[in-house]
């Protein structure tokens, strides 16, 4: 771990609120991740599953969490299992957890190498009628690939089909959309060193340089931070790679007039930030990117004026979405009568802004709830209106990351510059 350690009382406090959602006579078990494969001998980095982590904090692949909360044994109310290690494994790859580590990190006593699990499963099988398993059922999910949660699921129902089996998703969904103290400070500590970053590509960016070495430059800042580097892919793209929204070849040069939209975010301790800025790249906005970027910023700060408790993201979008119509209106974008004669099903201004303005954002970068979900104090979402215009080879997004408090909101990247005119004095100085 490049990261700070945590304080165990986040996953203590976090498996407490769990087990108060169980049923009576129940377990629950989540495993990580696998370390997924390339080609030959390689394999990918290896990124931990989002709730196992959020349980335990165990940031090591060959891992799994077992929780029964009325247990009549109280040091198999929770468990944590490992990968047991040696020399051999620890000259290849590196220290793996001790036991004791295990404890440390986790705020868990009872410690087990993976290969003691089936017997301490099957030893609390006999006092319980549901089992909670854990599968990824988050809206947009589209893996191809079998997890280990999934492959346990089938093997657990082949041999245990007379228990009740039950669904984790739904509740860990619901207890992580509300962030802890904790959680909220990890959360900032990303956000802190995204800004680290722009402000060095702030004082980089020029005509002649090329896509990819601003991502290089984000990526030197992040890492240096104790990062393990970007929160997802990053987006940056100049002139009219800046309309294309999921834009991630990285390979242009950036040419003279133009303007740099970048989607970026650092990760720390698995929790993500997620930014985006628009900037000139020769350090000055015309006229008419200045025109459309104000518009921009001004449908972002009247969004987070929105993202109040008791509000919904369908609700909240649809406000958005009129505040957008009197910019493209100003813009000369579209016309009253575009929009006296738009589709009930397209609004005119999907033209130029065709996204979603938030979501929710915590150890997943589009992190676990409904869109449906009420807004509550505690939850964190992206603010991110853009407006595309191909035709003038410019696009826009202004993206912050926001707290809804009971009295009003935290903006956790308060300090990065957004205002046109700052962002211009600093790529000037």
């Amino acid at each position: 771990m490049r990261y700070d350690p945590i304080n165990s009382d986040l996953f203590i406090q976090n498996r407490r609120k769990l087990a108060d959602r169980l049923k009576p006579r129940s377990v629950a078990i989540v495993h990580s991740n696998d370390i997924m494969p390339t080609n030959a001998d390689g394999r990918m980095g290896f990124m931990q599953n989002s709730n196992l982590f959020y349980l335990t904090g165990a940031d090591q692949e060959e891992s799994s969490v077992l929780i029964a909360p009325d247990y009549p044994n109280e040091e198999l109310r929770e468990v944590l299992f490992l990968r047991e290690t040696n020399e051999e494994v620890a000259v290849w790859e590196g220290h793996k957890l001790t036991k004791e580590e295990g404890s440390k990190i986790s705020g868990i006593k009872s410690i087990k190498w993976n290969a003691e699990f089936e017997r301490v499963f099957y030893t609390i099988l006999a006092e319980c009628d549901h089992i909670y398993l854990e599968s990824n059922e988050h809206i947009r999910n589209s893996s191809l690939v079998e997890t280990q949660n999934v492959r346990f699921i089938k093997a657990c129902q082949a041999h245990y089909p007379l228990y009740h089996y039950e669904r984790l998703f739904p509740i860990l969904q619901d207890l992580r959309c509300v962030k802890s103290p904790i959680e909220l400070d990890l959360l900032q500590q990303a956000c802190k060193i995204t800004e680290k970053g722009f402000r060095r590509v702030l004082q980089f960016v020029k005509p002649g340089v090329m896509e990819y070495e601003v991502e290089a430059e984000y990526l030197h800042e992040f890492v240096s931070n104790r990062s393990k580097g970007f929160a997802y892919d990053p987006i940056i793209g100049g002139g009219r790679n800046s309309c294309v929204l999921h834009y991630l070849n990285n390979n242009q040069e950036l040419r003279d007039g133009d303007i740099l939209l970048m989607d970026v975010g650092a990760e720390y301790s698995n929790y993500n930030a997620d930014m985006t800025r628009t900037i000139p790249i020769n350090g000055r906005f015309t006229d008419r990117q200045k025109q459309v970027y104000n518009a921009v910023l001004r449908v972002k700060n009247a969004a987070i004026d929105l993202l109040n408790p008791g509000s919904r993201i369908p609700e909240y979008h649809a406000e958005i979405g009129k505040i957008m119509e009197g910019e493209l209106v100003a813009l000369g974008l579209i016309t009253m009568d575009d929009i006296k004669n738009e589709s009930p099903h397209r609004p005119a201004y999907k033209k130029y802004f065709m996204h979603g303005t938030s979501h929710h954002l915590g150890i997943d970068v589009h992190d676990v709830a409904s869109v449906y979900q009420v807004f509550e104090p505690g939850m964190v979402l992206t603010v991110e209106p853009g407006i595309y215009i191909p035709e003038e080879n410019l696009g826009v997004r202004l993206e912050d990351d926001i707290v809804i408090t009971e009295g009003g909101h935290i903006n956790l990247m308060r300090d990065i510059p957004i205002e046109a005119g700052e962002i211009e004095e600093i790529m000037n100085q």
